[in-house]
């Protein structure tokens, strides 16, 4: 940015006399009215979201698993191991 900028723009802040037409209750209720249609606006999308996952089509949960019902467990085997060995305790 240049260095002329920065400066001309503060002067243009600082002299605009138009921000102090609206006065403290005036900014309230535009922010008040800026709030209610955001929370309307996420309101609908929160409800359209939910709408589709309900008309989405659900899948059937038996489809990738075998006719024995092993289903996840398809191809784990036990350890032949144990999982904790026992320590050799060797003399000094």
């Amino acid at each position: 940015m240049k260095m002329w900028l920065v400066p001309t723009l503060l002067l243009l802040l600082l002299r605009a006399e138009g921000a102090e037409a609206l006065a403290e209750p005036e900014l309230c209720y535009v922010l008040d009215a800026i709030l209610f249609i955001y929370g309307i606006v996420l309101t609908v999308l929160y409800c359209r979201l939910k709408l589709q996952v309900r008309k989405a089509p659900k899948a059937d949960v038996t489809a990738g698993y075998d006719q024995k019902g092993e289903g996840i467990y398809t191809g784990l085997s036990t350890r032949s191991q144990e999982t904790y060995e026992t320590l050799q305790h060797k003399p000094n």
